[in-house]
């Protein structure tokens, strides 16, 4: 499955494109770039710094926890587009993070040299290697390395479900199109434009993530075991 940040705005976690995200103070170049961090590395580090404290101030939704219950009937992976750690606390354990994680740090001279990491990010932290930390997010021009595993997996899937996204920011929207003709695609979302071109209309379930997943949860256990 696919999921994006309107999983994750149920609890509490503003989105980028939505009126009065993230976004709205902040230039995207400047804080979601190689360039951006170039010119004002401390600007970029406060901003991820704040989303990262954020996240000791929200918690899993139902939609997150019911994901994780479905790992009782099928072999779940999510595949998803937040850096949030709300689908590991919700208790799914297969889970790629296609634009990076907020809790992770990584040096800023090789993409590779990963850590774990918990408090703010301040001008001065080093890798080992002797460079800036930086946040371990994919910023936009940069290569996403997840893919070829999302990829992968979309198609050896049987079921797809996208949830909570636009479809609009690639390479992760085209994941869904590597899945095989004969995967099911179920789409949850209440704003999605177009979604008949993703999935049977009867597949589409206009709703928010939580009472998506409710309905949906039923509909796979029913149907499927």
């Amino acid at each position: 499955m696919l999921s994006g940040a309107g999983i994750s705005a149920e609890s509490g976690i503003k989105t980028f494109r939505d009126y009065n995200g993230l976004w709205e103070n902040y230039r995207i170049e400047d804080v979601a770039s190689p360039e951006g961090f170039a010119r004002n590395p401390k600007l970029v580090l406060d901003f991820y710094n704040a989303r990262r404290r954020q996240l000791k101030e929200v918690e899993p939704n139902e939609a997150h926890k019911i994901l994780a219950e479905l790992e009782n009937h099928f072999d779940v992976h999510i595949i998803t587009q937040n850096v949030d750690d709300l689908h590991e606390r919700g208790g799914s354990t297969k889970i790629i993070h296609l634009h990076g994680e907020l809790r992770k740090a990584r040096s800023s001279s090789d993409e590779n040299e990963i850590l774990d990491w918990e408090e703010d990010i301040i001008i001065g932290n080093l890798h080992s290697d002797g460079s800036q930390l930086r946040p371990h997010i994919v910023w936009f021009g940069e290569m996403v390395p997840e893919m070829d595993n999302a990829i992968k997996i979309a198609s050896e899937a049987d079921l797809f479900l996208v949830i909570g996204t636009s479809m609009q920011v690639y390479p992760a929207a085209s994941v869904i199109r590597y899945a095989p003709r004969h995967c099911e695609i179920f789409v949850i979302d209440p704003n999605l434009e177009n979604p008949n071109s993703f999935t049977k209309n009867e597949n589409y379930i206009k709703s928010s993530a939580t009472e998506g997943m409710k309905q949906l949860k039923e509909i796979l256990i029913k149907k499927y075991t």
